[in-house]
């Protein structure tokens, strides 16, 4: 039988894959060698994580970072294990991939394998009750470390799924200049929070006890520990970080941020079927279109969508805004500038 003929985008399409994960690998690999020559060891960085009263979703990544003294004082001990590294360090410190972590919770115990980025990203069949829950987690050589878990009640029937830049915190992300700016110089001190946003959100919190907020961003997981903080100091309720790794897949050179929100939310939507969202974005970048093709696609969990609109300043510095198609959408649909404006529209909606 003759040879099949070849095929130049296949080709073409295997090289890139294999190209981006190459320069990826040896990145990482030069890394975590001059970390682990300048004796740092491996630091297993806590994230909020959620789930049910059959199952949690642990969230961790893995970074090499200097050991603690063992004349480090007691806070600063105690705050390097439950903020992880902090500011640009965690931008520079190194991933390590493909180790195991130990995760303890419930008195359960099960180890799973960090990725090729050192993150750690997974569900565990255990039998807790609603509230706040804490997991122990630990690696070889490391200290070990508590990661909040947020459990919804069986009758969960409203969550809060909110985006963060320009929702809650005013920023420019897709601007190189200011997004470097705001990534490694900034800290949650300097960041600006959205005028009236935390406001709106603590009053859903008060007519929706005990309902569940997932903070969804495309941002990476090196500012999680950042983005905590910064929601906790301007009065954000606490809730589980949805975020990203930066760097090339298996078949691109860069993450799809777009895909990172529309994968969450579907799996969001199976993992709760009862839940009905209220969806909480802003019209700078995709969080309109995203939002409509999803309540398109599930009306059964979605509530109300509510959108941020930016000023002039900000639509040019965010790069324009976006416009979305609501055919087909038939969850209310608010928008206002400010937080205490979008209020008012769901008290209309009867979200609140």
């Amino acid at each position: 039988m003759p040879a099949s003929p070849p095929d130049p985008a296949g080709s073409r399409e295997r090289e890139v894959r294999h190209r981006a994960a190459r320069v990826e690998d040896w990145i990482h690999d030069l890394h975590v060698r001059w970390a682990r020559w300048r004796g740092q060891v491996p630091t297993v960085v806590p994230y909020t994580g959620y789930g049910s009263t059959e199952w949690v979703r642990v969230l961790c990544r893995v970074l090499l970072s200097r050991p603690i003294a063992e004349d480090e004082p007691s806070p600063r001990r105690r705050r390097r294990g439950e903020q992880g590294i902090r500011g640009w360090r965690s931008f520079t410190s190194a991933p390590v991939g493909d180790v195991p972590v130990m995760i303890d919770i419930a008195g359960q115990r099960i180890e799973v394998l960090a990725d090729r980025g050192g993150v750690v990203d997974t569900r565990i069949p255990v039998s807790l009750v609603p509230g706040w829950h804490q997991a122990t987690l630990t690696t070889a050589g490391a200290q070990p470390v508590e990661a909040p878990i947020q459990v919804l009640p069986p009758d969960a029937s409203f969550g809060i799924i909110s985006d963060v830049d320009d929702t809650v915190m005013v920023t420019a992300l897709p601007r190189p200049f200011v997004a470097f700016w705001n990534t490694f110089v900034l800290d949650e001190h300097a960041r600006i929070p959205t005028q009236g946003m935390a406001v709106l959100y603590d009053r859903l919190v008060r007519a929706h006890p005990g309902v569940p907020i997932i903070y969804l961003s495309t941002g990476a997981w090196n500012v999680a520990p950042t983005l905590t903080r910064f929601l906790s100091r301007n009065l954000y309720p606490p809730g589980p970080l949805l975020l990203t790794d930066w760097g090339p897949t298996h078949d691109r050179w860069f993450r799809s941020g777009r895909a990172h929100k529309e994968e969450n939310l579907r799996r969001l939507a199976g993992e709760f079927p009862d839940i009905r969202w209220l969806l909480i974005g802003d019209d700078g970048q995709h969080d309109e279109a995203i939002y409509a093709e999803f309540a398109a696609e599930h009306p059964e969990n979605v509530a109300a969508i509510a959108i941020r609109t930016l000023s002039t300043g900000e639509a040019v510095l965010a790069g324009g805004r976006a416009k979305a198609d609501l055919e087909g959408v038939q969850a209310p649909w608010v928008s206002a500038s400010d937080g205490s404006t979008l209020a008012d529209r769901l008290t209309g909606a009867g979200i609140l």
